[in-house]
């Protein structure tokens, strides 16, 4: 070990993770409400981090917060016209409260469109869809990680994303694969969710390189520092944007039908 090594975060990190992990599977195991409350509040919070990282007045910041989850409760569970007023004071707040506007714009649509699709996907699907979604952004961050550390090679997008290797990405989506595979073999769907597991696999490593070039241009290393040892709930859950605005396509163009969802 090495002597200068400095492990004085570890337990806060290894907390924080359980604490998330029991929350976020025990809302999504009981799915309503509960689910969409925990969306809700997370929508609301990495909101509020997009902003604080783009613009320096703080009631700007809790403002967004507020507006964006109103929008996600609102299509949730109120009308679409409700909801399409939201949305238009939420552009309204990105252009009027932040200087730099387009990451606000983009960031905000995806935490839109992502904890939707999720609320929707355990509600209309069921908790084994949900689980295999975030079982598959899960190994592809793994399945990256160690495939990245074990093999190296050349970097995918070293401006934006230094430590990032063509390894690690292609090991993120194999292993994505495998998940797909099981679910495929445990009866979730046909075959096709094999290619759908890789697809969505595709798409969190987008959302993460997306988050990554967004606190660059802010000059920012974490989006906050709301989970001990993590960092913010960007930081944590920017793989599962990028997955859950996808998948929401997907349904979106009649995809459940051809994956055997329905």
């Amino acid at each position: 070990m090495s002597k200068g090594a400095d492990f004085s975060d570890l337990m806060p990190r290894i907390l924080s993770a359980v604490v998330l992990v029991l929350l976020g599977l025990g809302c999504m195991w009981v799915g309503g409400d509960a689910f969409g409350v925990l969306l809700i509040v997370a929508a609301g919070l990495m909101a509020w981090e997009t902003s604080r990282m783009h613009s320096d007045a703080l009631i700007v910041h809790y403002a967004y917060g507020l507006v964006i989850a109103a929008v996600v409760l609102s299509a949730m569970f109120l009308s679409a016209f409700w909801s399409g007023v939201l949305v238009a004071i939420a552009i309204g707040a990105a252009f009027m409260g932040h200087h730099t506007r387009a990451p606000v714009i983009y960031a905000t649509v995806a935490i839109i469109l992502a904890c939707t699709t999720l609320f929707f996907l355990r509600n209309q699907f069921g908790f084994g869809w949900t689980l295999w979604l975030v079982v598959v952004v899960a190994a592809s961050d793994i399945g990256g990680y160690f495939a990245g550390k074990m093999i190296g090679g050349p970097k995918i997008l070293p401006a934006i994303s230094p430590k990032k290797t063509w390894s690690g990405t292609l090991g993120g989506w194999a292993l994505a694969g495998v998940v797909g595979f099981i679910a495929v073999q445990m009866g979730l769907g046909g075959y096709g969710l094999i290619v759908l597991s890789v697809l969505m696999a595709i798409a969190a490593q987008i959302g993460d390189l997306l988050e990554s070039l967004m606190k660059r241009k802010a000059g920012v290393k974490d989006s906050s520092n709301l989970i001990p040892g993590h960092g913010g709930l960007l930081d944590r859950f920017d793989g599962m944007m990028g997955a859950g605005v996808a998948l929401g396509l997907v349904l979106a163009l009649g995809g459940a039908g051809v994956l055997g969802m329905v």
